[in-house]
């Protein structure tokens, strides 16, 4: 008899619990306030307490919870200083950690997928997991042939499991959107749950990673590690060292993040013109920066499939917005629905909007910071602000909304690691349109 529904009913009360939690803080904090402590005292500890209940939550629940976790935490970047310092390391847990499912459920995973006798496959085999994600675990081990492998085993149940979150997390929508300013919650989760059915066919998966290694095979800037078994619920990839961006972000040094912020930028630009796909998965837990100063990609299960590469029009509209064709800007954005039939908007007033947001673009180098990302958010979030009111009548059209999720995932990760990178220079070479 499988225990999911009782797990699912466990999920369900951790999260229902949230707002619970936040609503006992607020009542504390005012009866501090009342008897003395600073306002400033006040908040400081309840976005310490908010930070470590939802984050322990949401590192415990496997699925779509942690998913979305990892989803946010590359947006913490654009949170106002004195919020972000105690969700920073909480986010960070979700980026390469969660608890192990038991070896005899991963083993008998194991005997659906390659057989009762798929230890003949190894020679040395690992039950305890070497990272932990949102939908199955990694062990280490070495295939019959020598090499150094990776085997992600799905989380039994894991389909079902994400669907219960989604659905509870849409519920809270507004809690978890007080993490980041500017970000409408509801879209997002709505996405990721679309592209959830994806993410849970290991083989689909399979196919993704193995047309990232051949087109990146021998390049000398990004490595993908090869497939060397898969099964629907199974991925048995090469092995992959390095240091993990996390760690990057943590402690490494500043020629080690602007190396790894180049080549995570010439990944985002290239891939779509290389390989037809768009790695739409970008937290620092995908990625490794090897000691040859290679950038290590991880994690196939989220790609946006682009047959004709990057839309043009988003390059041709970036270049004229910098060129200030104020005319053309406007012409262009109304033929891609950016802004839609009817809309009177002030043609000034939306390249003002947009300037700065493409600021990273203007010049041959650009310094990605946590300010910069946090001033972008709150100019564009904050409803008192004109860049606010110009944005509520832009319109983002769906064929646009993974790529525009994944383009602000990838910068998000670049403020993180405070970058310096020649995004222009890439832009240039790889983003249809933007040369001219």
């Amino acid at each position: 008899m499988s225990d999911i529904p009782q797990r699912g009913v466990a999920r369900s009360a951790q999260l229902a619990r949230l707002p619970l939690g936040v609503a006992g803080r607020a009542t504390v904090g005012l009866g501090k306030r009342l008897t003395g402590s600073s306002a400033a005292d006040v908040q400081a500890e309840m976005a310490q307490r908010t930070a470590e209940q939802l984050f322990a939550v949401l590192g415990q629940l496997k699925g779509g919870a942690m998913k979305f976790g990892q989803a946010l935490s590359v947006f913490e970047a654009a949170m106002p200083e004195e919020s972000a310092a105690p969700y920073r390391a909480a986010l960070t847990k979700l980026q390469e950690a969660a608890p192990p499912m038991a070896p005899s459920v991963m083993h008998r995973v194991l005997d659906e997928q390659f057989g009762t006798s798929w230890r003949s496959r190894f020679t040395e085999f690992s039950d305890q997991p070497a990272a932990a994600a949102s939908i199955g675990q990694v062990h280490r081990a070495v295939w019959a042939d020598g090499r150094q492998v990776a085997v992600k085993i799905q989380y039994p149940g894991a389909g079902p499991a994400l669907m219960a979150d989604f659905n509870q997390l849409s519920r809270f929508a507004k809690l978890f959107g007080r993490l980041s300013p500017g970000l409408d919650v509801k879209p997002l989760l709505a996405e990721l749950r679309a592209r959830v059915i994806e993410e849970l066919d290991y083989a689909l998966e399979a196919d993704a990673q193995r047309r990232f290694a051949a087109a990146y095979e021998a390049d000398p800037d990004i490595i993908v590690p090869r497939v060397v078994a898969s099964a629907p619920k199974v991925l048995v990839s090469e092995w992959l060292g390095g240091t993990p961006l996390s760690k990057i972000i943590a402690d490494g040094s500043q020629q080690q993040r602007d190396v790894a912020g180049g080549k995570l930028a010439l990944l985002h630009f290239s891939a779509p013109e290389r390989v037809r796909l768009l790695h739409a998965d970008p937290h620092p837990g995908n990625f490794r920066l090897l000691e040859d100063g290679r950038l290590g990609v991880l994690d196939f299960g989220a790609v946006a499939r682009l047959p004709n590469g990057t839309p043009e029009p988003l390059g041709r509209i970036t270049r004229l917005v910098l060129e200030g064709d104020v005319d053309a800007v406007i012409d262009a954005m109304q033929g891609e629905n950016f802004i839609r039939k009817g809309i009177q908007i002030d043609a000034a007033k939306v390249m003002d909007y947009l300037r700065p947001i493409l600021e990273p673009l203007a010049e041959p180098e650009f310094r990605f910071t946590r300010e910069w990302m946090r001033e972008q958010a709150q100019r564009i979030a904050d409803p008192r602000n004109e860049a606010a009111r110009v944005g509520r009548m832009l319109n983002l059209p769906p064929e646009y909304l993974l790529l525009h999720r994944v383009t602000l995932g990838s910068i998000g990760v670049l403020c993180q690691l405070g970058a310096t990178a020649p995004y222009r220079q890439i832009a240039e070479e790889w983003q249809p349109g933007f040369k001219g």
